[in-house]
């Protein structure tokens, strides 16, 4: 048979072949990436500080995949490090985190969000009035410090209008530390709580978190709201988790910690918690469950459940215990 073409046809050329490089296990080692922090996240767009104090707009590297970086995650950068504007460097490595802060859009929500990375303190604040307390958040925020191995702070707002000790005499038999602070006072008792920590400041809004941060860090500017006279619910002002190095001494110019102001929540979910992950929070509590059965949740009603054998104070601290167990299955707003 005859090829329909002759040689000199151009039709008659092969097609030229596709040429692809082979397939290689290496993979860059970014021995030379430049350690950051990630201090804010904004679409897609993440603000990190270098050791030096540079701040440098970042992307995410594609490799990453949908590992997903958040405020507080120490990282490695690549690209264009100067933080000169219009600057941008890529995000190649996440350091394995030591803690994380999490939180499920509701109790039945298997779906866990991260909201900040490696702090070691979290402070729950809570204005004493205007808004009222809401024990039930301040419950739930405790569940979710004592699961994420994170120190609590209950941080009290608005002395000069309400008596703290009736909010107080509630977290008491736990052992939660706690501050008071009232409106235009000054802050070095919050201060010396914050110094050589990592501290993240959570609660509902309106009940002083900004202003809070405005005072212990002068430049941080962060907006201040107002709370509405008719649902007695303060309005999001901060829309963004920020996070910002604590000057140390009157005059600041040195960092002595670290604070992370958020948003303001209106709910809690507690779905990733499970009991076990809380009675570790609590040593001498954990020691009675030994003898618990099989399955025990040791909430309240839990046949031959160990804590029952709790005597004197330990007993104020095992009711209080098994009310942050129950908060899991009550909303925040109830």
């Amino acid at each position: 048979m005859t090829s329909r073409y002759d040689e000199t046809d151009p039709e008659s050329y092969d097609r030229p072949r596709r040429h692809t490089r082979p397939r290689t296990k290496d993979r860059p080692s970014y021995d030379d990436a430049v350690p950051a922090r990630v201090i804010t996240v904004d679409r897609g767009r993440l603000t990190c500080l270098l050791d030096d104090g540079t701040t440098v707009m970042a992307m995410k590297a594609r490799p990453l995949g949908r590992k997903g970086v958040v405020v507080g995650d120490r990282v490695r950068l690549v690209g264009d490090t100067s933080g000169d504007d219009g600057s941008l460097a890529r995000i190649v490595l996440v350091d394995e985190r030591v803690t994380v802060l999490r939180r499920t859009a509701d109790d039945t929500d298997p779906v866990e969000r991260i909201l900040v990375a490696n702090a070691d303190q979290l402070v729950i604040v809570a204005a004493l009035a205007d808004p009222e307390p809401r024990p039930r958040l301040i419950d739930r925020a405790l569940v979710a410090a004592y699961a994420s191995g994170m120190d609590p702070l209950l941080c009290l707002t608005k002395a000069d209008l309400a008596d703290p000790e009736t909010l107080v005499s509630i977290y008491r038999p736990l052992g939660v530390p706690y501050v008071v602070t009232q409106r235009g006072a000054e802050v070095s008792a919050v201060r010396e709580r914050l110094t050589g920590r990592t501290s993240v400041l959570v609660g509902h809004s309106g009940v002083g978190k900004s202003t809070l941060v405005n005072a212990l860090v002068p430049d941080a500017m962060r907006s201040v709201g107002i709370v509405n006279a008719v649902t007695g619910r303060g309005r999001h002002t901060s829309t963004n988790a920020l996070m910002l190095p604590l000057p140390a001494g009157e005059h600041g110019g040195v960092t002595d910690g670290w604070i992370i102001d958020t948003p303001g929540i209106r709910s809690f979910g507690l779905a990733h918690v499970q009991p076990d992950q809380l009675i570790e929070a609590f040593p001498d509590l954990h020691e009675l469950t030994a003898a618990c059965p099989r399955g025990c949740t040791h909430g309240f009603g839990e046949p031959e459940c160990g804590l029952d054998a709790a005597e004197g104070d330990q007993r104020d601290r095992v009711d209080s215990f098994r009310r942050l167990l129950a908060t899991r299955d009550v909303r925040e707003g109830d």
